[in-house]
């Protein structure tokens, strides 16, 4: 394969087809190792003299993300076309316009690397071990912050099953990644050079051991007694569930759904009930406590809530005998542009749609969690849970740790897609990064129940109404990722990048010594 010689065209093709092929290594699929292999290619095109200027670099790592991207959020066109009513044309354009613009940060990474391998005559072992996994790992990471982030496919998520999934209690998602460019920049580093292949052989096998031994590790210890849970999904179609003639049907099937299934725990998807709580009846909500009271129950109810004038915000109320005067209240903070902020400048394409979007207010990162019996339930709602550093910092900032995750989502504006299957992984994701148990109840899935240990132990049937039943078991203690954060995998680039300086430097001193 180090003799192969592809044209600069040929390449890109490759690249966009790599880039489509790497969302098999995400759920539902999970072939993980394709991740790896995948992006080693990406690395390995890099260093051929097709690409010798730093702007072909750029479109190399833009090409693989964007059909990377492209693929794996298509999704998006379900919501553009079949709820908000957008041509298939104009819906594929503004999709390859976000795309665009993601990719970016991956083109960045490799026009990066290049520029510093040009800079301090890196070779190719700096190169490829060194700096690039190290950029590849701040693309993702500023992908997933700049402009709020969108952080959905960051590689580590294919890792979930993989042995790298015990290093996420450790430095996290974005660790996890850049292990994986890690192991990528050894593959290509093995096909170029024939000498290093058993000394990569045997450190990726090492890596290997180190991730299943550290996933071992019991960072946190059950507290408390097991809560009993009901998870509600209710299967309400996207298109009819903001229609005027079908909310009474909704509130009525929620209110039944509730009183039908008493527990420690009852949780209802995020904007369950499709008005604005200004908006209900009198008696909906009171009714619903008064349930809550005499069942000793506790309800997460997902709505949005009216504070008057033109607030709102997407919350969670809670009503148990803890909160018999005063509702227990969580508002999403990490707002989805376009679903819920409409980001300066862009209403004209929001108009273009006919989806019932509007400005939420935003709260706090840091809330308190809901207080069930002697557990602490922590909810996020819905694209919150892909903000890893964030949940950390809850968990980190309350006086006592929330002991439970709980994340309300409402994903019908996908369809039947692998939307529903990826938000899963990611939450699985949360719960290695954390050492805390998860629950999810959403409107058409997947709800599910997964244990500290990121297995998922009680699911429904996705596009089915169901009350999920089961049991879940807090934990206490804190992973060294809620303690530091990305922090960690920063260090690590940063220490990469000054490695790879050194390296240069001993190297340049050397030849001029022998000069």
């Amino acid at each position: 394969m180090r003799s192969l010689h592809l044209s600069f065209r040929s390449s890109i093709l490759l690249a966009l087809l790599a880039g489509g092929l790497n969302v098999f290594s995400f759920a539902p699929f999970h072939f993980w190792p394709l991740q790896a292999i995948s992006l080693a290619l990406i690395f390995w095109l890099s260093q051929s003299a097709s690409f010798s200027s730093l702007r072909r670099q750029f479109l190399l790592g833009w090409t693989y993300a964007f059909g990377w991207l492209f693929c794996g959020v298509s999704w998006l066109l379900i919501a553009m076309t079949r709820y908000g009513g957008m041509p298939w044309l104009m819906a594929i354009a503004a999709l390859a316009l976000l795309v665009t613009y993601l990719a970016c940060y991956a083109g960045l990474a490799l026009l990066l690397s290049a520029k510093l391998k040009q800079r301090w005559q890196l070779t190719d072992v700096s190169s490829l071990l060194l700096v690039m996994p190290a950029f590849w790992m701040l693309s993702e990471y500023l992908r997933g912050w700049v402009f709020t982030g969108f952080p959905w496919l960051a590689s580590g998520y294919a890792h979930t099953d993989s042995p790298l999934a015990g290093f996420a209690a450790l430095i996290g998602v974005y660790g996890i990644g850049w292990i994986n460019a890690l192991l990528a920049g050894a593959l290509a580093l093995g096909v170029r050079k024939k000498i290093w292949r058993l000394r990569l052989l045997l450190a990726v096998v090492v890596i290997a051991c180190v991730g299943l031994a550290v996933r071992q590790v019991q960072w946190t210890q059950p507290y408390g007694q097991p809560l009993s849970v009901s998870l509600l999904q209710g299967n309400v179609a996207q298109d009819v569930k903001f229609n005027p003639d079908h909310i009474s049907d909704s509130l009525s099937l929620y209110h039944d759904m509730i009183l039908s299934a008493p527990a420690d725990l009852v949780a209802v998807p995020e904007t369950a009930l499709p008005v604005l709580s200004s908006q209900l009846p009198p008696d909906y909500l009171p009714l619903l406590n008064a349930f809550a009271q005499s069942t000793n129950s506790h309800l997460a109810i997902g709505l949005g809530v009216h504070d008057g004038g033109d607030q709102y915000t997407n919350s969670i109320l809670g009503f148990s005998r803890e909160y018999a005067l005063r509702a227990y209240r969580y508002d999403k903070h990490h707002l989805v542009p376009f679903g819920e902020f409409i980001p300066f400048g862009f209403r004209w394409f929001v108009n273009l749609m006919h989806i019932p979007l509007g400005d939420f207010s935003g709260a706090g990162v840091l809330q308190a969690p809901m207080q069930v019996k002697d557990q602490l339930v922590m909810p996020n709602i819905c694209y919150e849970d892909l903000f890893g550093e964030e949940i950390a910092s809850q968990l980190l900032a309350s006086e006592h740790s929330p002991t439970i995750l709980l994340n309300a989502s409402n994903i019908a504006w996908y369809g039947d897609s692998i939307a529903i299957p990826q938000h899963l992984q990611i939450s699985q994701m949360r719960v290695l990064e954390t050492g805390r148990p998860m629950l999810r109840a959403t409107n058409t899935g997947a709800t599910a129940v997964i244990a500290a240990n990121a297995r998922v132990v009680a699911q429904a049937q996705p596009l089915t109404r169901q009350v999920l039943q089961a049991s879940v078991q807090g934990t206490s203690g804190l992973t060294p990722y809620v303690r530091w954060g990305n922090l960690g995998v920063l260090v690590i680039a940063v220490l990469a990048l000054l490695l790879a300086y050194m390296a240069a430097r001993r190297s340049g001193s050397a030849g001029a010594l022998a000069q």
